[in-house]
């Protein structure tokens, strides 16, 4: 567990620490660009970081706050209350965000190294977990929001973070859900997903007798259909920030299939 834990807060540290460095550079008109996250501006990214992790010290965010209109990006329960610490801090410039960020980042980098692994934290979706695994979390969640501000302000990189080994442990076990229960895959049906780019791997996802849809090393009689696409493509499928036509993706085999799954591809927001 320490060892997953010190690979976890590593992967965060970095992402944190880029997205940092990434925001010294913005100007004013980048804090106000609009990102892939329905509502949210590069400025609100920042805010929704500062947010989480002010709630991870044990502190409120946006203390005495109210969403004082309804918002249409706001869909539920949970959205609303991670509107609010954006929501909160819509009055201030980026550059105010980012010193907040900053100033919180160093306190949780301060404080995590005294966090037993082991001890029970609860995500923002409710769930309960170990740290280290609320960790692996967290490094999800910053290098996805910090591929959003990248490709609002046009800067890519640090696309081959350490971040990425959290964001396929965290993405690729959805994938049988949309192969068989999404795209409708019937039995003895397969889909292959070959992802290329600095982060590259090939995933292979097998319906059962039962219907149901596991993800194996290897397929006997090769795949029913193929998705071929690269890895920022596949991670703003998965993580709901665009559809298909929106990127780059080859399909070949069963086209029908393979469109299905393109369709049904986001499993997280």
């Amino acid at each position: 567990m320490k060892d997953v834990m010190a690979a976890n807060v590593a992967a965060f540290e970095q992402t944190m620490r880029s997205t940092l460095a990434l925001a010294e550079d913005l100007t004013g008109r980048d804090w106000e660009r609009p990102t892939e996250c329905p509502g949210w501006t590069v400025r609100d990214v920042f805010s929704h970081l500062v947010g989480i992790e002010l709630t991870l010290l044990g502190e409120d965010p946006a203390p005495g706050h109210v969403l004082s209109r309804d918002l249409p990006h706001v869909r539920n329960e949970m959205g609303r209350g991670l509107e609010l610490a954006v929501d909160a801090r819509r009055s201030r410039s980026g550059p105010e965000v980012l010193a907040e960020l900053r100033a919180v980042v160093a306190r949780r980098l301060a404080e995590l190294p005294g966090i037993d692994p082991g001890r029970p934290a609860v995500a923002p979706t409710g769930r309960e977990m170990p740290y280290a695994e609320l960790m692996g979390l967290r490094a999800f969640d910053c290098w996805v929001h910090e591929q959003d501000v990248r490709r609002a302000v046009g800067r890519p990189g640090n696309l081959d973070a350490p971040a990425t080994d959290c964001v396929r442990r965290l993405l690729l076990p959805g994938l049988p859900v949309i192969v068989a229960k999404r795209a409708g895959a019937a039995p003895g049906r397969s889909v292959t997903f070959e992802v290329t780019g600095p982060v590259a791997f090939t995933e292979h996802v097998l319906v059962g007798d039962d219907g149901r849809a596991a993800r194996v090393g290897s397929l006997e009689d090769g795949p029913t259909a193929v998705v071929r696409t690269d890895w920022e493509s596949f991670v703003r499928l998965l993580a709901g920030r665009c559809g298909p036509a929106d990127v780059t993706v080859e399909i070949s085999g069963d086209r029908a299939l393979a469109e299905r799954v393109l369709a049904h591809m986001g499993i997280t927001v």
